[in-house]
């Protein structure tokens, strides 16, 4: 099935909210999905989810049923679709995002929760990655791990960089833990970290016309507030004259400069492996919390372009992937 087709079939389920299956002879299995943003930022990933799950078998509308539900980067809103998925009772809750997996995790002991996360064990999530303990497991973004890593790959680029700004959501339960492994991150390379905070979309534009002339280059936190609205920070970072760093991929295919870190889409068929055990019984608690074993470095040559900046041919040679 076409990526396309794969998308509206997912689009058309999410709009009628994935009525319950009619009667079958055999009651199919309902994973809760919650989902950070929207379906227009990420129905990618639900579509690896969701293919995945059919090369393991499992078929839509007949073994399974997947409740769909979109937080759109708002806290209480994903409180709601969290409780109520625990009122039916669902068999299995899946999500992203530090945040998220919280607040599933506070919504129920006994639910399994399969989740991604930048640092599970960290964040409190699991008790060690080898053994979650409790009712979360899922896929670690290393977070962790990869912080200096992308500093160092923009200092590469923008060879002059001494001041970053680092754009984060202050609502996000996971910021106090990040943005320390930031501050930490940074000292290595004697860069001047100042922290701006957003709580909505509309703190976005007032934020960054603050730091124009504070910082050589800007840090986005990714979670679900600043990747519902990467179009818009990249856009008014174009404008403020400002190279970008981040995390996911997606974010520079909407016009940032650059990132490092896991696939997504491949971080979303490894959570659809666990949720095919949890489904034949196996306990998340004895399921070890899995590490991506690559990560792609992807530069926009455009956005390079726009902010007059030469990318070394090193750092082109050594590119996942170039977006011109």
């Amino acid at each position: 099935m076409r990526r396309r087709e794969l998308i509206t079939l997912l689009g058309g389920a999410a709009a009628a909210g994935w009525p319950l299956l009619a009667q079958a002879q055999h009651p199919a299995k309902v994973i809760g999905f919650l989902g950070a943003g929207t379906a227009t930022t990420a129905g990618a990933w639900t579509v690896a989810f969701a293919q995945r799950l059919r090369e393991l078998g499992w078929t839509e509308d007949h073994t399974v049923k997947i409740d769909l539900r979109w937080a759109e980067g708002r806290h209480d809103r994903a409180v709601e679709i969290a409780t109520e998925f625990v009122r039916l009772n669902v068999d299995v809750i899946v999500t992203y995002g530090s945040e998220y997996n919280q607040i599933a995790k506070d919504a129920t002991s006994t639910i399994p929760i399969v989740g991604l996360a930048g640092d599970p064990v960290g964040s409190g999530l699991v008790a060690s990655l080898a053994h979650p303990g409790g009712n979360v497991t899922g896929v670690s973004g290393q977070n962790a791990d990869l912080t200096g890593k992308r500093f160092e790959l923009l200092r590469e680029v923008v060879p002059n960089l001494r001041r970053l700004a680092v754009l984060f959501n202050g609502n996000n339960l996971a910021y106090k833990l990040e943005t320390d492994l930031i501050r930490v991150a940074a000292i290595p390379l004697g860069l001047e970290v100042s922290l701006v905070e957003i709580r909505g979309g509309d703190d976005i534009a007032p934020a960054l016309a603050a730091i124009e002339t504070k910082a050589d280059a800007l840090y986005v936190v990714g979670e679900p507030l600043t990747f519902t609205h990467r179009t818009r920070i990249n856009t008014l970072a174009l404008a403020e004259r400002l190279p970008t760093s981040y995390s996911i991929r997606e974010y520079v295919e909407a016009g940032g400069l650059m990132s490092y870190g896991p696939n997504f889409p491949a971080l979303f068929r490894r959570a659809a492996d666990y949720v095919h055990k949890i489904l034949l019984s196996a306990k998340p608690g004895d399921l070890p919390v899995e590490q991506p074993t690559s990560f792609d470095l992807v530069i926009n040559l455009t956005t390079a372009k726009a902010l007059g900046l030469t990318i070394p041919q090193s750092f082109l040679l050594r590119a996942d992937e170039v977006i011109e």
